[in-house]
């Protein structure tokens, strides 16, 4: 990546005896206290909590956490918002998410996000307008019926990766083209979603579909299966993943259903899967698939985030493609909702232009020569770097900047709930105690991978095992002259299971067994300095600060670290007075 000349950090004050900032995501770990006196409760019985905590579903509360708990009853304790406007999201009603999170934390303020730029290009009727829309969608070959439009992506209102509106918008925009065939691809949610929601999104499809649906126009689904096991696999965790997907959607090769709901229901009987966990299936009539991808048909991936989009939109249009062999590789006219790796150009063809992040925190650090590193697990690598650095691969300057990569199992996150805390924290007390770095980042993956699972157990382990690998670098902070930011980017493992918006009481099914929740929370999220006496002043948080978000933190990694921050970015949490004697 090159770098920006537009604006230069200023040192106000130069770091003594190896100072070190190191700002650590406990990823998934919201904060939400159901009771006032929960906090004192930790404090005191060192995290064995009343059984409050564990009626809610809260892991985090439950977990055994004595370090986080010495952080919360800190004066340099806060809260901070993680979701909704806070992250550039269209409404306070949308959760957050890992990416916009590291966004926010990387970019040092808040730019409008990828749902919401969507929504403005659909109700300008920018979009339509576009020459991308033109050129993969206002084809003859569509018109006349000699070819298809298939459109792919996950199907739910999540509003993490995709919205199902989005989808009906694009179905009815090729249908006003005059295009005769779509075939829909689903990748079924269950993760930012309720575990068992797809049969609701079936329902309101078939509904659409009855109504858009004529003589003239005909939109089916031909292929899908649950997004955790088909097509939507990031930083090349695991390409089988996206290979299930690849032979689904574009060869028709998977188990045989005769609609959408048939397959949804016996998949999910033979092995009690939740919706993300199916696998593939393709939809057919008289034996034959409905929907296999030729040449010459247009492919939209109608995800508008990037990290889970990359992967199969390289199997779609990468002549030299090597990560599994493609039994059959059609040449499509292929688009993203939106570009999902500016670097790479990919997709080339892109129908809402993302949000153009620039003068990052890592950027204006690497023009000003500050020694940076970076580290998590496969899972998370990708937010404290590509993410982080405003959606760009790569680095900004090689010799300053060391990222690590820890790879993640393969195995169900809920059956390794520890991951690999303890990985990340060996390399990273490593990095400390050689004075690599000047700032830096790490990820902890284990709130967010295994809340999404949706086992209680599991998740309080997972946190447990986060705060285990957090005090181990608490000690080592305090050797080697660096202080710790501990933050979150959203919220998870504090709500595992649904809770009644009007009583916040656990919803039950008809068996009175509380229903799991998957998703991400509305909750704001831990902020915490450690070790703030490597400082020569004293600092405090800033008061009436009521609406401080994610996006507030970078500004403050900079005034630690004796640079004033830019007058752009939104402002520090902390204020500085004279050390006392």
């Amino acid at each position: 990546m090159s770098l920006s000349n537009s604006f230069k950090l200023k040192r106000i004050s130069k770091p003594q005896n190896n100072l070190k900032i190191l700002t650590i995501v406990m990823d998934g770990v919201g904060f939400t206290n159901p009771n006032s006196n929960i906090t004192a409760e930790l404090s005191k019985n060192q995290g064995i909590l009343p059984s409050e905590a564990f009626s809610l579903g809260n892991a985090v509360n439950a977990a055994y956490t004595p370090h986080l708990n010495q952080l919360i009853s800190s004066s340099l304790f806060r809260t901070i918002k993680a979701h909704g406007t806070s992250v550039g999201l269209p409404t306070d009603d949308d959760m957050g998410n890992s990416e916009v999170g590291h966004n926010a934390l990387g970019a040092g303020r808040v730019f409008t996000q990828g749902a919401k730029l969507v929504n403005t290009a659909i109700e300008s009727g920018g979009l339509f307008a576009g020459n991308a829309w033109k050129c993969t969608v206002a084809r003859e070959e569509l018109k006349n019926g000699s070819k298809a439009l298939h459109l792919c992506g996950l199907f739910s209102d999540g509003n993490v990766h995709s919205h199902i509106d989005h989808l009906f918008a694009l179905i009815i925009g090729a249908k006003k083209e005059g295009i005769k065939k779509v075939c829909l691809h689903l990748l079924l949610d269950g993760r930012d979603v309720g575990p068992l929601t797809a049969t609701e999104y079936i329902e309101k499809l078939n509904q659409f579909l009855n109504k858009v649906n004529s003589n003239e126009f005909e939109c089916l689904v031909a292929s899908g299966g649950g997004r955790t096991f088909v097509t939507m696999d990031r930083y090349e965790s695991d390409w089988s993943i996206v290979e299930r997907g690849y032979n689904a959607h574009v060869l028709g090769d998977a188990r045989y259903f005769t609609s959408l709901l048939e397959a949804v229901e016996v998949l999910r009987s033979e092995k009690n899967y939740y919706d993300q966990d199916l696998p593939p299936f393709v939809l057919v009539k008289d034996g034959v698939p409905l929907g296999v991808v030729e040449d010459n048909d247009s492919f939209i991936f109608f995800n508008f985030r990037g990290d889970r989009a990359i992967e199969i939109t390289r199997a779609l249009t990468e002549d030299n493609f090597t990560p599994f062999q493609r039994k059959r590789f059609p040449k499509v006219h292929y688009a993203g909702m939106m570009q999902y790796d500016g670097d790479l150009k990919l997709p080339e063809i892109f129908l809402v232009q993302p949000p153009a992040i620039d003068q990052t925190m890592t950027e204006l650090l690497s023009s000003a020569g500050v020694k940076q590193f970076a580290c998590s697990e496969t899972q998370k690598y990708g937010h404290v770097t590509y993410f982080w650095n405003g959606n760009r691969s790569g680095k900004f300057d090689p010799s300053l900047e060391n990222y690590i990569e820890i790879t993640s199992d393969l195995f169900p996150f809920q059956e390794r709930p520890w991951m690999k805390s303890a990985e990340i924290a060996d390399v990273t007390i490593k990095q400390m105690y050689e004075n690599s770095f000047e700032i830096g980042r790490i990820n902890f993956a284990n709130g967010d991978m295994v809340g999404h699972s949706g086992d209680f157990a599991a998740a309080v382990l997972s946190v447990a095992a986060v705060d285990l690998a957090l005090g181990r670098i608490m000690k080592a902070a305090k050797e080697t002259n660096t202080i710790l930011i501990v933050t979150a980017d959203h919220g998870n493992a504090d709500e595992m299971f649904e809770l009644d918006k009007k009583t916040k009481k656990v919803v039950k099914d008809k068996n009175g067994v509380a229903k799991v929740k998957t998703s991400h929370t509305l909750s704001p999220v831990p902020f915490a300095i450690f070790n703030e006496e490597a400082l020569e002043k004293n600092i405090k948080l800033k008061d009436n600060f009521a609406n401080a978000g994610l996006s507030n933190i970078a500004a403050t990694v900079l005034e630690l670290a004796g640079f004033e921050a830019p007058h752009f970015y939104d402002p520090s949490l902390i204020s500085f007075s004279e050390k006392k004697n």
